[in-house]
């Protein structure tokens, strides 16, 4: 199965002011997606608001990145519910439009008892796309659902024919290191926190799936192309302007202060839902102080400049 190298970008939700699904605000966030040299983009999961979007909307919005998308850009479709019948149903319909892949959070209510369990029920969604491969989306901070991924690879690749890989969205850099060097480096696992990007790709990650990618992509960028190039220094001085600016970001809502930031950079997304709320004028006006104090927003920019030019 194909390995992914470089970024993947969480995209948001695109709303109306009214918060109705806008669709045409998809085709510009793939354009600059791609001039920000993304590799592919994971539609309908954390930062895509999935969980808050109706079986149909979501269809829409996968059918959507689909048609724009595909074969420019890598098209994960995030399936996951807290019906199993429903992420059949969201499976199906990714693999008859043409997704490149698709992945699923574990059950978030009535959650899976243990790692045979949580397989099992990956197995079955996964059978509902057979012919697509099928990463499990493991965030364990959302979920709740926080097992052993080395285990999870044992029992799925006995039950899941279709299991290239984990997006592995958790702090325990260990653990991903044993699921990258598990069957001889069989599986496609995908690193998703954003400020561990470098310790991740100390331990042999290539490939990486996060939301601030959607806005901060050239940065990222440079710091896989320092740390291939073997200047560590670099790596770890863009690496620590990024950490700085998750931790700015970190001072309010983390998806709401994101859309603010993708505002702040002028790709404006609309409204959130509730229960998320947009940040105040006055916090997105904080937001952007203080992103300017650090150099972020700055350096941003120097790097976009520098990437037209070449």
């Amino acid at each position: 199965m194909r390995k992914i190298q470089g970024l993947i970008a969480a995209t948001f939700g695109t709303f109306h002011e009214d918060g109705s699904i806008d669709l045409d605000g998809i085709a510009p966030m793939i354009d600059k997606l791609i001039a920000d040299g993304v590799k592919g983009v994971f539609v309908c999961g954390t930062n895509g608001e999935g969980p808050n979007l109706t079986m149909e909307e979501r269809m829409a919005v996968a059918e959507r990145y689909v048609t724009l998308a595909k074969g420019k850009l890598f098209v994960f479709v995030h399936v996951g519910h807290t019906s199993v019948a429903e992420s059949q149903r969201l499976a199906s319909h990714a693999e008859e439009i043409g997704a490149d892949a698709i992945s699923a959070v574990a059950a978030f209510y009535f959650k899976p008892v243990d790692v045979e369990n949580l397989a099992d029920s990956m197995a079955q969604i996964a059978a509902a796309a057979p012919n697509t491969p099928f990463y499990y989306y493991h965030i364990p901070a959302l979920t709740g659902v926080g097992m052993d991924m080395v285990k999870f690879l044992q029992f799925g690749e006995k039950r899941i024919p279709t299991l290239a890989g984990i997006k592995y969205t958790a702090a325990t850099i260990h653990e991903y290191q044993a699921c990258l060097a598990y069957g001889n480096n069989k599986f496609d696992v995908l690193y998703g926190y954003d400020e561990l990007l470098l310790p991740a790709l100390a331990v042999g990650a290539k490939g990486a799936v996060g939301s601030t990618y959607n806005f901060a992509a050239p940065l990222y960028i440079r710091v896989m192309e320092s740390f291939g190039q073997g200047n560590i220094v670099e790596a770890q001085r863009t690496q620590l302007l990024l950490v700085n600016m998750v931790r700015e970001m970190a001072r309010f809502s983390p998806i709401p202060s994101q859309r603010a930031i993708m505002d702040i950079i002028g790709h404006p997304l609309g409204r959130t839902r509730l229960p998320l709320v947009p940040l105040t004028l006055e916090e997105k006006e904080l937001l952007a102080s203080r992103l300017e104090e650090i150099g972020f927003l700055q350096a941003l920019e120097e790097m976009k400049r520098t990437t037209q030019k070449i």
